[in-house]
């Protein structure tokens, strides 16, 4: 079956209608510590560009002063927290908290008052306060960003979508170690459970946001 076929199958199906978006968006970054974009962890890979694609996001929010909150993934030493996913994926072991691969990377320069919230699965949700921080924050709508994308940020996107944040993925804001899955994934997400834009697209959005909204709680 071609990319054209699945197009098609999906249109039929009514499938990747838009969502309507808020006036009070975040901008939620998954999982853009040093592990995963730094290829000398064994979990990583060169995310240069998604790195460099969320900073300009990161920059227009901050400017407009609306939320930004982080995940990062870390274990205990004793790695007894990690669950059945260590046993998926061992290598998972190496993010144990405190230690580098587990700190947001520098270059998106996360500041004191932006929360981070350390997370032991897939979905940035799953047993974290993410929903109550989004929830306290007046947050109406999502901005994701992050990696991986046929892992964190599928789950992820699949619970903004249940929890009723409508969401939008900046194609050049997320990763993964291989092409085909990051495909893939971009795919059915942008048909289930968010609208994939471009950059520029999420960037006019952040920028459209009216000034009164956008103001501190």
């Amino acid at each position: 079956m071609t990319d054209e076929d699945a197009r098609q199958i999906y249109a039929r199906a009514g499938l990747g209608q838009r969502v309507t978006l808020g006036e009070r968006p975040a901008v939620l970054v998954v999982d853009l510590s040093c592990g995963f974009t730094d290829p000398a962890c064994t979990l990583g890979s060169d995310l240069t560009a998604e790195v460099e694609a969320t900073k300009r996001l990161l920059d227009v929010a901050r400017a407009r002063s609306l939320p930004v909150v982080f995940t990062t993934i870390g274990y205990g030493a004793d790695l007894k927290d990690g669950g059945l996913w260590l046993q998926k994926v061992p290598a998972l072991g190496e993010l144990q908290v405190g230690g580098r691969w587990v700190a947001i990377d520098p270059r998106l320069e996360p500041r004191e008052d932006e929360p981070v919230v350390l997370k032991k699965g897939a979905s940035g949700f799953f047993g974290t306060n993410l929903a109550s921080i989004l929830l306290t924050q007046g947050v109406d709508s999502v901005v994701l960003c992050g990696a991986t994308t046929s892992g964190c940020i599928r789950a992820t996107a699949v619970d903004l979508l249940q929890y009723g944040w409508p969401t939008l993925v900046p194609r050049e804001c997320v990763g993964d170690r291989a092409q085909a899955p990051h495909e893939a994934n971009l795919f059915d997400i942008q048909a289930k459970y968010a609208d994939v834009v471009s950059v520029d697209e999420a960037l006019e959005f952040l920028e459209g946001v009216p000034d009164r909204v956008g103001a501190p709680v």
